[in-house]
């Protein structure tokens, strides 16, 4: 599977595994182990497939979901939910992927569990860092990916351009020729 990677960072595509989240059935892109664990080497946190279980695209769930929250009280200036700071700062200890040198580079393993800590430790940077005044949800009414607006002037509008951006402009080139 093709995964897409439109927020800037590992985190907050990851946070963005969970598309449409207003609608009525959201899309899951990482429903089963499998798709999990293609994520992880999409986004290039690990070079092998880790492997991934149940109980492992459970505990991705649920950092997601606390991920997304800590980044959605961000966006409004909300105090951070304490459930969804321990669930992160639970994960972030944990042990990271393990980086190595050599002759062809660099290689990245590891099990899901230390991708996921990769994961958690981004989210604290973020949201804790001055990359939280960069946070912005994307302008297309049915998207709900979070990205880091690093523009010039800080006038990004969508997640994407190329996806989000030319659909909300083509939408509005369309009502003004029907007027």
């Amino acid at each position: 599977m093709r995964h897409a990677f439109p927020c800037g960072t590992p985190t907050l595509d990851f946070v963005g595994t969970l598309q449409e989240r207003r609608a009525p059935v959201p899309i899951e892109r990482i429903g089963s182990p499998v798709l999990l664990d293609s994520w992880f080497v999409e986004s290039g946190l690990l070079d092998e497939r880790p492997g991934s279980d149940q109980a492992d695209l459970r505990a991705a769930m649920g950092l997601r979901e606390a991920i997304y929250s800590l980044v959605s009280a961000r966006l409004v200036d909300r105090p951070l939910p304490a459930g969804a700071v321990a669930t992160v700062n639970r994960q972030a200890a944990g042990v990271p992927v393990a980086m190595r040198l050599g002759s062809a580079g660099t290689s990245r393993s590891g099990m899901t569990s230390q991708a996921l800590t990769e994961l958690a430790r981004e989210a604290v940077e973020i949201t804790a860092g001055g990359d939280a005044a960069l946070l912005r949800e994307c302008g297309h009414p049915d998207c709900t990916h979070i990205y880091l607006d690093r523009s010039r002037g800080r006038r990004r509008e969508w997640c994407a351009m190329q996806a989000c951006g030319n659909r909300v402009k083509a939408a509005a080139l369309r009502v003004r020729r029907r007027r």
